[in-house]
């Protein structure tokens, strides 16, 4: 144990790199690039500390060239999933009982690895994997993710300081103990900071991790594990498998010491691992964890005293940075009639603007969208629309896969406020506006907080006081993340908490000291100093 109350590294959040010409970082970034993209690599399976190569692989291509292979990855079986449970289970017995100041020192270290000799690296795995510009790129996978590892420390050691009064008679304390059991991981493509988080958050509050990363985000997973090797975290901590995530999910859910789940990803995935989770109730050790950040149908409204301007650039980076790929992106939007001639003109010359095409090429605004799937759907969305008699295209509505998943950014006009692409997740760079008339801002809100059934993020334009407090009241439960005057998009860890309620997710708010309170289970120890030895007590005299 410790011998002292020890002080962490006051947490500051990265300051973001700009990658402006001539530049050091954007010299190594493109180097980093151009070195990987023309290179193959291997991703084994990592187990118990050791590199396991199942011989079932499958290949990485990048979004932006998907005839282009970076390399391979190593699909699990379920025995491998076994091997990884009982390697968690053996590394708790030494990892839960190694002092906290030990496993902050890992994390720490790690954040410090990714902030300079891994920086250029996770970048360029993440531009090359995700289909990230430079930017996004340098927001998510470096900047986001090491906020995540200095804040958590942080946070960490301030939930250990919440202590319960003591007397003179006994002295009360709380020790926060890791979850009994193993914790199960399952995080998305779209962002390596998330990707990070999920596994190794848990992990510092003294857990054992299985993490089963996105299909699609395999190259930068393989750079996480590698800065965590070197950052020192034990073999058997965290253990990652990749595959059939039915498979890897029935045999982590078949353990009886199955204790959480850390989840982001989709709506519906969500719902039926919970669902599965409440089958198996009777069959775990204790009650599971569940946290989950799923999708969002995120909105922007603009009152007739806001900026046009403003809104109009709140739409284009809400809604088309990373081909809107973000659980947070801006999808819908509620402009006065008053005000929309002059937000339409600019938003127009904005998107004009706009260039498309490989991440490598940094003038490039956006790239493309994850995988053909994405790709179909969202095309078929398009189509749609330029049938409809409810609503016309005013700005892209192209798209071409004949190279990468590219798809212009589209704004869809609709008279019909419920109309499909205001109410339905696209996860793509379109986004539907609704024209009301100015008279009607009450209804409006109203109308959004009734039009979709998630609640993630949402943005409010005005430069009225009034109306701002109107909408932050009317909008109450609609946003767990609600932003005046900005973009839906973008919370920092330690300034914005993240997270959202109804078919967004449990609402845990990542990049706070709340998430972390759901990886322990609090022992209370009572002590008490000079013990009765008599059983009376006075009113029986």
């Amino acid at each position: 144990m410790g011998k002292g109350f020890f002080r962490v590294p006051v947490a500051k959040n990265e300051p973001v790199l700009s990658y402006a010409p001539g530049t050091k970082e954007r010299e190594n970034v493109l180097q980093a690039y151009k070195s990987m993209y023309n290179s193959k690599i291997e991703v084994p399976l990592y187990i118990n500390g050791e590199h396991i190569k199942s011989g079932d692989t499958q290949t990485m291509n990048p979004p932006h060239d998907h005839q282009h292979s970076v390399g391979t990855y190593h699909t699990a079986n379920k025995k491998h999933v076994e091997l990884a449970i009982s390697t968690a289970l053996e590394a708790r017995k030494t990892w839960a009982n190694l002092p906290w100041e030990q496993r902050a020192g890992i994390f720490l270290r790690a954040a410090e690895l990714i902030a300079g000799p891994y920086r250029a690296k996770i970048n360029a795995a993440t531009m090359i994997a995700q289909s990230k510009t430079v930017h996004q790129a340098e927001i998510d996978a470096a900047c986001e993710f090491i906020d995540f590892l200095r804040f958590n420390v942080q946070f960490m050691t301030e939930i250990y300081a919440d202590q319960p009064k003591s007397t003179s008679d006994a002295w009360n304390r709380i020790e926060y103990r890791p979850l009994e059991g193993f914790t199960y991981a399952v995080t998305p493509f779209n962002f390596t900071a998330i990707a990070g988080n999920l596994p190794a958050c848990m992990a510092l509050m003294g857990n054992v991790v299985v993490w089963k990363p996105s299909d699609s985000q395999v190259y930068s997973a393989k750079v996480i594990m590698d800065v965590f090797n070197e950052a020192g975290i034990p073999p058997g901590v965290i253990n990652v498998v990749f595959g059939d995530p039915v498979m890897i999910t029935d045999t982590i859910l078949s353990s009886p010491d199955f204790s959480g789940l850390h989840f982001t990803g989709s709506t519906f995935v969500f719902k039926e691992l919970w669902k599965q989770i409440g089958t198996h109730i009777h069959h775990f050790k204790t009650y599971p964890r569940i946290v989950g950040e799923t999708g969002g149908k995120d909105f922007i409204v603009a009152h007739q005293s806001a900026n046009p301007k403003q809104v109009a650039t709140g739409i284009v980076r809400g809604a088309f940075e990373f081909q809107g790929q973000k659980c947070s992106a801006a999808s819908r939007a509620y402009i006065p009639e008053s005000l929309w001639p002059k937000v339409k003109s600019y938003l127009l010359e904005d998107i004009a603007s706009i260039k498309i095409g490989s991440p490598e090429d940094l003038s490039n605004f956006m790239t493309a969208v994850i995988h053909e799937g994405s790709f179909d759907k969202i095309a078929k969305y398009i189509d749609a629309a330029k049938k409809s008699s409810d609503a016309e295209i005013i700005a892209g509505g192209g798209y071409d896969k004949s190279k990468g998943y590219f798809i212009e950014p589209t704004v869809i006009l609709t008279t019909n406020p419920k109309y499909e692409t205001m109410c339905t997740e696209l996860f793509g760079p379109v986004i539907t506006i609704y024209i009301y008339k100015d008279k009607d801002y009450a209804k409006t809100l109203t109308l959004v907080d009734e039009t979709s059934e998630y609640a993630l993020t949402g943005a409010i334009f005005s430069a009225d006081r009034y109306a701002a407090n109107q909408a932050t009241e009317a909008l109450v439960n609609a946003a767990g993340n609600f932003y005046i005057n900005d973009k839906p998009t973008g919370a920092v860890v330690g300034q914005q908490p993240f997270g959202g309620a109804r078919a967004s997710g449990t609402n845990d708010k990542a990049g706070s000291a709340q998430n972390l309170l759901r990886w322990i289970s609090p022992r209370m120890i009572k002590e008490t100093f000079v013990s009765p030895e008599d059983y009376r007590y006075p009113f029986l005299d």
